[in-house]
């Protein structure tokens, strides 16, 4: 299993989010995390410049490209099952891990240290994997509003909770994404310019 750890994790392109909805538009873990490495990093970004912060903006891109490259291995599991009860949740967390471990086996011993960290949270990225959080919520509102826009209501108590989270997420940076850059994607592609 050394050496395929990238053909395998290629693969993140055809796992689809948001199963148990119906979609308009379909969204791929692959493009979602894309979308969570991006707003990771603006997160970063918003507290180096707008809070004084200094975080290690590019190491939060990173972070959230590789957030659910598990899921690769677990699937993308629905909210309401995952978070159904603690012991389904601890159950989760538990086949998680195991799919982290089974991913860093398919690389090489000298490549392999270089990864753990994206699997397994370090304390010293404790900050960061918090604005990946926060990313990975913004990204899912960004896709409930897509939806709503694309006029199918099936996203409509998802864009409200997860608009709720994100304002229980005590990170004023996402605060600050949400209130300046969220707006736009309410907008048809004309007034982008």
């Amino acid at each position: 299993m050394k050496n395929h750890f990238y053909a395998f994790t290629s693969r993140i392109k055809y796992i689809n989010r948001w199963s148990l909805m119906r979609n308009t538009q379909y969204e791929t873990l692959s493009q979602h995390s894309h979308e969570v490495a991006t707003i990771a990093f603006a997160l970063a970004q918003i507290g180096n410049k707008r809070l004084g912060k200094s975080y290690n903006a590019e190491r939060a891109s990173l972070l959230g490209l590789y957030h659910d490259v598990p899921e690769i291995i677990t699937g993308d599991m629905p909210t309401p099952v995952k978070y159904y009860s603690e012991d389904m949740r601890s159950t989760f967390k538990q086949i998680e891990d195991n799919a982290c471990d089974t991913l860093l086996d398919m690389l090489p011993d000298d490549l392999k240290e270089d990864y753990i960290s994206l699997f397994k949270p370090e304390e010293e990225d404790a900050e960061l994997w918090k604005l990946v959080k926060a990313a990975d919520k913004i990204s899912a509102y960004i896709k409930c509003i897509e939806e709503r826009k694309a006029g199918n209501s099936e996203f409509s108590e998802a864009e409200k909770s997860t608009r709720r989270i994100i304002s229980s997420l005590d990170c004023p940076e996402a605060n600050i994404f949400v209130r300046d850059f969220v707006p736009p994607y309410e907008f048809p592609l004309d007034k982008l310019k």
